[in-house]
């Protein structure tokens, strides 16, 4: 009677979920693809720029007196602009290099196989009790591989959960609201902070070039914070609600033959590889820690503030460095590597792999680099800053308010980089100019954009994990996975800015030097 009842409420997917996933799916679809959104937006620019200028539309900016007026995009001077400009708004993208070289050692260890053999040792040398909170940490952390973990963690987790007799699927769902919903968390420096720094680089120092640059530590101390709070509120949600929604596994409704299928082995070489590897990045780090460390070191600089030190100015190449010397230590260990020629083959494979990157930060250079150049940039900030202060609505209430918006933008818009290329124009000036700090705001933006990422149907891995959902139970369909996601990304978010707004109350910062206000 309980099985039946339990079935029954499988096949019983949520009426309101499905009518909201359905609304969203057909907005979303309806969007175009990120980089033509921002040719569009560039032409809508060079039209607003005509129409607002014919207006005679200005404002006084109150840190110079002086009256902006907007630059016309179709004027002579503007035209002169767009075609002079192309090249160097592309080539001069803040996020574009720095990217570019991180992926180069990333995507090496990706390459190599290491982070397909850590995530999977992770999941499976752990003691049963502890497999939840395994497979969530491994799912959070491992985002350092981009969609590897999606592919391998919730993959991983179904086989764990089905050999100690749970149901896969819960085990399936939770690897995935792991990986994607707690993207922006990690403890150590990412591709992530690399892009979006770069953005919020290069926008806030096209508003006011006097601006400090963004590095990609700026959110480094929260994010590593929010490792182990998303690995305690997912588990909660797993535990309360996911579960228990499942219930007992009926393998009969699997597809014929897909239980027989073994997980390869993990080798003696590959576990050989993946303790060198951790050795040659220890002794890595304390190299590094030495260099840095000490008052007169060779990475301090000069400067008499860490703050100010050539380690936080060389974050990147120093990553680069790290992820090298793991990715040749446990490549020529397992035999992935042979020779060092191989090395450059395996890095052009993954730069080949962030072609769509690339394509997209051209067109969101040149929309960025409009905004800036017509001065619309300072006539929105300076107006909406206005309006604001009239309100009184300049505090933490603001900030909140952003995170929910960038938390339903996202269900639409699914790439990170493209949104925040998209929002930050508009947003980092209103912000900055009433004292937040670009870092602060852009981890504001990462809290949004992360924990609503598991309700975004447009979104390629919500397919991916639905394709695995219907290998264990051929029943399940889009209601089964959002009506399940839904707890996850409402609660996560709820205690996401909870703990943003406490940790904002008691002055932390964000990352080193990185507070609310500037």
């Amino acid at each position: 009677m309980k099985a039946n009842l339990q079935v029954e409420g499988l096949q019983q997917e949520s009426r309101f979920v499905q009518r909201l996933m359905n609304v969203i799916e057909k907005g979303g679809n309806k969007l175009p693809h990120p980089a033509m959104l921002f040719v569009y937006l560039s032409f809508a620019i060079i039209l607003i720029s005509w129409l607002l200028n014919s207006l005679g539309v200005n404002v006084v900016e109150p840190l110079t007196g002086e009256t902006v007026h907007v630059q016309n995009l179709m004027s002579t001077e503007g035209v002169d602009y767009i075609l002079t400009s192309l090249i160097s708004n592309f080539a001069g993208f803040s996020s574009l290099g720095l990217v570019l070289v991180m992926m180069l050692g990333i995507g090496l260890a990706k390459q190599v196989g290491f982070f397909e053999t850590f995530m999977r040792v992770s999941l499976t040398k752990v003691q049963s009790r502890f497999v939840t909170y395994a497979v969530i940490f491994t799912g959070i952390i491992g985002n350092i591989a981009s969609d590897a973990a999606v592919v391998i963690v919730p993959a991983m987790a179904a086989m764990i959960y089905y050999s100690l007799n749970r149901h896969p699927i819960a085990g399936l769902l939770i690897g995935y609201a792991a990986t994607i919903g707690g993207f922006t968390a990690n403890l150590i420096i990412a591709g992530t902070d690399v892009l979006l720094s770069g953005i919020t680089t290069e926008v806030i120092q096209g508003y006011n070039d006097t601006a400090r640059a963004v590095t990609p530590v700026a959110n480094w101390f929260f994010g590593m914070i929010s490792v182990g709070m998303l690995v305690v509120v997912i588990a909660f949600v797993a535990k309360k609600y996911i579960e228990p929604r499942f219930g007992e596994y009926n393998s009969s409704m699997a597809e014929e033959g897909f239980l027989n299928h073994k997980e390869s082995h993990i080798s003696k070489q590959q576990i050989k590889g993946l303790r060198y590897a951790a050795l040659s990045g220890i002794l890595y780090v304390t190299f590094i820690a030495i260099l840095t460390i000490p008052q007169n070191a060779l990475l301090r600089g000069g400067g008499d503030s860490f703050l100010d030190s050539l380690f936080l100015s060389s974050i990147v190449p120093l990553l680069l460095g790290f992820f090298l010397i793991i990715s040749l230590t446990y490549g020529f260990t397992v035999k992935s590597l042979t020779s060092l020629s191989d090395v450059p083959v395996l890095m052009g494979k993954s730069i080949a792999e962030m072609s769509g990157f690339i394509v997209l930060v051209f067109f969101a250079a040149q929309f960025i680099a409009y905004f800036n150049w017509t001065n619309m940039s300072t006539i929105v900030a300076v107006s909406s800053t206005n309006l604001m202060e009239s309100m009184n609505f300049t505090g933490l209430p603001a900030v909140v308010l952003f995170i929910i918006l960038c938390a339903v933008i996202n269900l639409f818009v699914t790439s990170g980089s493209a949104q925040w290329a998209l929002l930050a124009p508009v947003f980092l000036p209103i912000f900055y100019n009433v004292g937040f700090d670009p870092g602060y705001i852009q981890m504001a933006f990462r809290i949004g954009d992360s924990a609503t990422n598991l309700l975004a149907p447009t979104s390629p891995y919500a397919i991916l994990i639905l394709g695995l959902m219907k290998q264990y139970d051929y029943r399940t369909g889009i209601g089964t996975l959002f009506s399940a996601m839904l707890p996850f990304a409402i609660i996560m978010l709820i205690c996401w800015i909870s703990l943003f707004v406490i940790w904002s109350l008691f002055g932390l910062p964000v990352g080193p030097g990185v507070y609310m206000y500037y």
